[in-house]
């Protein structure tokens, strides 16, 4: 059975309901299509209702089973409710008039129905670009408890092989503190793909071949996150070069008596630079199909389209978002 027919079992008839903000779009419509068909999720479309009528009867697509909301349309009674949550939200930084100028864009109005429990999670980006998604996620759901900063991570798969690399998506420095808090997140993504993290620290540096500041940002990184979560302490090392952490026969000479070097599943970067180069890599050069990035650390799932996605990406971003609903459940 390949992940997503074993993922696609897991939100099977579980009545899990993502919101799309960009609903005019000819990918979102599609993919909602098929995971309103599957009986998979419950989409709902965020947009004028004009306008998306107009794609779907272009492309030939039926929404009767997708629920349209425009958010021009609500009642006053709706509006009125949905502006005071946020100003609640946001304890004062926000005032009345400011929220509702925020509500009339699609991806602050999609979070706020994530925030309220009208959707349990949200799906964007195809149209808008990265910081338009994360900064309504970030100021109205926030961090989930013990999460300081949130991450992007990548999913790969190639055959039966599974890899989480992060942080790939979102912080583009990262000290030790975030690095640790990364590698907790990207276990915790790993779990939700049924996948046993086993969480190597990438470095230049194995065991203390190399000296200097990077090397002992990520020994540090190491174990803070070991002391932040003492259940995986056996399951994280660093700091490791991606061969030793990867290959078996060169763990054996660089890092011997590791738990993980040799076997790692979960990649932990350095830096931004260091996690996109390496998954585009992995992806490009070594085939592997990379999903995401996956939004983790925020208190209610969020997930940020590549604005090149496909019909095909935008279906599996949204399986996904319904199993980081269920798994935060």
């Amino acid at each position: 059975m390949s992940l997503f027919d074993e993922l696609k079992e897991k939100i099977q008839d579980e009545n899990i309901r993502l919101v799309f903000p960009e609903g005019e779009d000819v990918r979102i419509q599609g993919a909602a299509i098929r995971l309103a068909d599957e009986e998979l999720i419950q989409p709902i479309l965020l947009g004028d209702t004009a306008a998306i009528q107009e794609t779907a009867e272009t492309a030939g697509y039926d929404l009767s089973k997708v629920q349209v909301v425009d958010p021009e349309k609500q009642s006053a009674a709706d509006q009125s409710a949905m502006v005071e949550a946020l100003v609640e939200r946001r304890n004062g930084k926000t005032d009345a008039s400011t929220a509702k100028k925020w509500l009339t864009d699609v991806n602050y109005f999609g979070t706020m129905m994530v925030q309220m429990g009208q959707a349990d999670g949200m799906v964007s980006g195809a149209v808008h670009p990265t910081g338009d998604t994360v900064r309504p996620a970030l100021q109205l759901i926030k961090t989930a408890p013990g999460s300081r900063r949130i991450s992007g991570s990548f999913f790969l798969q190639k055959g039966e092989q599974r890899y989480v690399f992060a942080d790939c998506a979102i912080n583009i420095e990262l000290d030790a503190p975030t690095m640790a808090q990364v590698a907790i997140q990207s276990a915790q993504t790993a779990k939700a793909f049924g996948v046993d993290p086993k969480i190597a620290m990438l470095s230049f540096s194995t065991k203390g071949s190399a000296k200097g500041e990077m090397v002992e940002k990520v020994v540090e990184a190491t174990q803070m996150a070991k002391e932040m979560a003492p259940e995986l302490a056996d399951d994280i090392d660093g700091e490791l070069q991606f061969d030793a952490a990867f290959v078996p026969s060169v763990a054996k000479a660089k890092a011997p008596g590791s738990a993980v070097a040799g076997h790692a599943n979960v990649f932990v970067f350095p830096s931004l630079e260091a996690g996109n180069i390496g998954y585009k890599i992995a992806q490009r050069l070594g085939g592997f199909e990379a999903m995401g990035p996956i939004l983790q650390g925020l208190a209610k799932p969020v997930s940020d389209l590549s604005r090149g996605c496909s019909e095909e990406d935008v279906y599996k971003v949204a399986i996904i978002t319904a199993i980081q609903f269920q798994n935060q459940k």
